[in-house]
């Protein structure tokens, strides 16, 4: 549905692999901040917007200088929070070059941050360290929690709505990825002696599965058929990826309650970060007001929902 608006708008027949990027108005590629000072300082303002208390956690790392966010040569590449066990602190590391990116980066691990702050003070060590099943839902929810608190980046109404419209189909775009991403790796494994031709006819299928075929890959199958490499988990950390989208759901789902009901919401969602590894992940989900669901009328409907989001703005 998303690709058909697409090519209206860009007036095409076919979508080829760059036009799912480019932006649908022409308009040139949002600038929400000029430096990483004021990426800090706007996310500040976002924070506490949402609640004074989740302000005041990333002033104190301002204070402390706990924001490595700029760009510079010889910078190790990737974005990350890192818990400062002495401190019970956070550290936030990224390569911020004012793009929209940028935001969702800061805001994401941010996320995680807030749950480094809550959960400094509980008594074991592994108690801290949570499944990326939970550790993501609190930086994935941070994503769209923040969304509401977005003009603190934008200076006019439409590169707002531009912002959110590519945060919610970015989160719609997860999914399918997750899932091909996932039964490759299956596929992989539980073919050990599989030659190179047959990987690439196995990834072609899942790929193409899972919603690829709305994109036109005729002249690019060498890119379409390596697309894959592009995933570093698939070599660095086998399996470790389905959680991304356990979480993703879980993250909608967190949403969905906030704009229900935003104080209610929030708390819950604040309250589940709070437990660390103290519960069982379905026990968290549920603290935070949500289920620890991946059947088909669950996801349809937190689809369902993001879609008229969507519509909204």
């Amino acid at each position: 549905e998303q690709a058909e608006k697409r090519k209206a708008a860009l007036n095409l027949e076919t979508l080829k692999p760059w036009d799912t990027e480019v932006d649908i108005s022409g308009k040139p590629a949002l600038k929400p901040f000029e430096n990483g000072q004021q990426l800090i300082g706007k996310s500040i303002r976002c924070f506490n917007n949402i609640s004074p208390d989740l302000g005041e956690k990333l002033n104190t790392m301002r204070e402390y200088g706990l924001f490595d966010v700029e760009s510079r040569k010889g910078k190790a590449p990737g974005g990350y929070n890192y818990p400062l066990a002495e401190t019970g602190a956070p550290f936030i590391f990224m390569n911020s070059a004012g793009t929209f990116r940028d935001l969702t980066t800061m805001v994401h691990e941010g996320g995680h941050a807030i749950h480094t702050f809550l959960t400094a003070d509980l008594e074991l060590n592994d108690f801290k360290h949570c499944p990326s099943e939970v550790a993501e839902l609190a930086s994935m929810s941070m994503e769209l929690l923040s969304m509401d608190h977005w003009d603190v980046y934008f200076d006019n109404e439409e590169d707002l709505k531009r912002a959110k419209r590519d945060q919610l189909f970015d989160v719609l775009k997860t999914l399918p990825w997750v899932a091909v991403v996932d039964q490759f790796q299956h596929w992989i494994y539980t073919n050990p002696d599989h030659t190179t031709e047959q990987r690439t006819e196995a990834w072609i299928q899942i790929f193409e599965r899972f919603g690829a075929n709305f994109v036109d890959w005729n002249d690019h199958r060498e890119a379409e058929e390596n697309l894959w490499q592009k995933q570093l988990h698939i070599f660095e950390v086998p399996f470790y990826y389905i959680e991304y989208g356990m979480a993703q759901l879980g993250a909608i789902a967190v949403w969905k309650n906030y704009k229900e009901n935003p104080e209610q919401g929030l708390q819950q969602y604040l309250n589940a970060l709070k437990l660390g590894y103290t519960k069982t992940i379905t026990e968290i989900y549920e603290t935070a007001g949500i289920k620890f669901d991946f059947s088909e009328d669950y996801v349809k409907e937190l689809a369902a929902f993001v879609r008229a989001e969507m519509e909204k703005i």
